[in-house]
């Protein structure tokens, strides 16, 4: 008796934790829990299918050797007769005398060892080097720069709201993007492949801009342009501006970005913070710049280029434009993500409609009621009241499912509907292994109880057996699948463990209660 209370009181416990998690999906706003989510098949989305351009990563990485390979030549006066770059793949070095020569070398085995030589010859005391990264270094380059733009791109997903999305490598240089409820297609693009390259350079205003739009850009500068938008026309604007081609600063140094109102306009902006030593080089920048034009530069657009007034300590700085609220957030999300190692280009790109998830859901669940209807109806008939029993088991079995999707804020799929109808019929399964051995100790002469805890003594360790081996295969999909089949692993995963509390604990209390508290002399079975 003592054993039947704690159990009673367990199965209660159990029907009563699984109500509160499942309530939020059928009457959203009551509890303070998660609902079910809905995978894209089910509601609908976006489907995404991304290629990191790799290549422009080694192409980055080589430009940045190469420019700290510049700064050094000059912090240690070695002269050089050329410096260039061949195929954006390689830097070509000319380097005149001995002294000059020796320098060098030293210079090179210290700081870039990493760079391979790939020709060297000396004729008429001047060096001339070809260097390069070797393949084995350009493979790690290609594969940290997808490796960090899957964190990157899930970083800014998280960021957006969007609730269980699938996002995973495929293949080399692809990365697959599921975003399960995203209506707004143009606008997830858009934060999914910016690249935020966030760039601090100063304007060049001695120069005539006419003159480098006509061609004549001086030596180390670019033109890129400053875009406004006005508010009323809604007309863009693009006023070109020569900037220094070397950033005087990056958003590499950046801590965090916010959205805030301009107390003037009312306008959103997006405020930034820079580290430690951002901080330092961000006041050094504007000190030595005083009364100059500081361009803001993202991905070669310039958004803003405000005139220096006075040295900025502190590590904070604001980014003005034409930003609408939506605009500011997402530039604030990417600029907190980090930036892109490399672009990302969209191969392919397929939204899923509501109405195709409406339709998955009707026919999933039809499928589901359909089978269960018939199950129900097959135990009820073949073994009278005890199929009742296993009937009521099996409704809190979908139950309890139901409420370990929304308690470990799993994904529903169409897969998983799937697994839900197999576990309607795995549970059904145990309860006719028990009902047949407890006829069997009927038929042996048996009192009900006594068949009752015979039946289930015996089919114990073979349910045992069987649903464990399921368990086991489904962790397997889980640990090891992708997508639709975790979401089938997971429904069959809480199916397999919800049915075996169903048919051994659920069950035996229901009997146990109605032979020892009822007394009842006779089973129907």
């Amino acid at each position: 008796m003592k054993n039947l209370s704690w159990k009673l009181i367990l199965i209660a416990a159990v029907i009563l934790a699984a109500v509160i998690y499942v309530i939020p999906t059928l009457r959203p706003g009551i509890w303070p829990h998660k609902k079910i989510n809905l995978g894209l098949d089910l509601q609908g989305g976006m489907h995404l299918v991304l290629e990191v351009q790799t290549d422009k990563a080694v192409e980055n990485t080589v430009e940045r050797l190469a420019q700290d390979m510049r700064d050094m030549l000059r912090e240690e006066r070695i002269r050089t007769l050329s410096f260039e770059r061949l195929d954006n793949l390689k830097i070509a070095v000319k380097v005149p005398d001995e002294a000059n020569i020796a320098k060098f070398d030293e210079l090179l085995d210290k700081d870039f060892r990493e760079l391979r030589i790939v020709d060297r010859t000396v004729k008429d005391n001047v060096l001339n080097i070809v260097l390069d990264l070797p393949e084995k270094e350009i493979e790690h380059i290609r594969q940290m720069a997808v490796a960090q733009a899957l964190e990157t791109i899930r970083n800014r997903i998280d960021q957006f709201g969007v609730s269980e999305p699938d996002i995973r490598i495929q293949g080399q240089q692809r990365i697959l993007v599921q975003l399960p409820g995203v209506n707004n297609t143009e606008r997830a693009k858009d934060l999914i492949g910016k690249t935020a390259l966030l760039e601090f350079k100063l304007v060049d205003d001695t120069h005539d801009i006419q003159s480098a739009l006509a061609g004549n850009v001086p030596p180390g500068e670019e033109i890129l342009y400053e875009v406004r938008e006005d508010k009323t026309t809604h007309r863009v604007q693009k006023t070109p501006l020569l900037v220094k081609k070397r950033a005087a600063l990056t958003g590499a140094y950046l801590t965090d970005a916010s959205v805030k109102i301009g107390s003037q306009y009312n306008d959103p902006y997006v405020s930034i913070t820079f580290d430690k030593k951002g901080a330092r080089l961000f006041e050094r920048v504007t000190g030595e710049n005083v009364k100059k034009r500081l361009a803001i530069v993202l991905d070669g657009t310039i958004y803003s280029a405000p005139v220096i007034q006075d040295r900025i300590a502190g590590g904070e700085a604001s980014i003005t434009g034409s930003f609408t609220a939506d605009e500011a957030r997402d530039l604030a999300i990417v600029l907190r993500a980090g930036a892109l190692p490399a672009p990302v280009k969209i191969l392919e790109e397929r939204t899923v409609g509501p109405s195709l998830g409406t339709d998955s859901i009707r026919m999933g669940l039809l499928s589901m009621v359909v089978g269960g209807i018939l199950v129900v109806l097959f135990m009820a008939v073949y073994y009278k009241i005890s199929g009742l029993v296993a009937d009521f088991a099996l409704v809190l079995n979908i139950l309890l499912i139901a409420a370990g999707l929304a308690a470990f804020g799993a994904t529903l799929t169409m897969p998983g509907i799937a697994g839900i109808i197999l576990t309607i019929g795995m549970a059904v399964d145990a309860n006719v292994l028990i009902f047949e051995r407890i006829r069997e100790e009927m038929t042996l002469g048996k009192t009900p109880r006594a068949a009752v805890e015979a039946g289930y003594a015996r089919a114990t360790l073979t349910i045992l057996d069987a649903n464990v081996t399921t368990l086991i295969a489904a962790l397997v999909l889980f640990q090891f699948g992708t997508g639709p089949i975790k979401g089938f692993a997971v429904t069959l995963s809480l199916g397999v463990v919800a049915s075996m509390f169903t048919a051994l604990v659920l069950t035996r209390s229901i009997f146990d209660y109605f032979l020892i508290n009822r007394r009842v002399r006779t089973i129907s079975i």
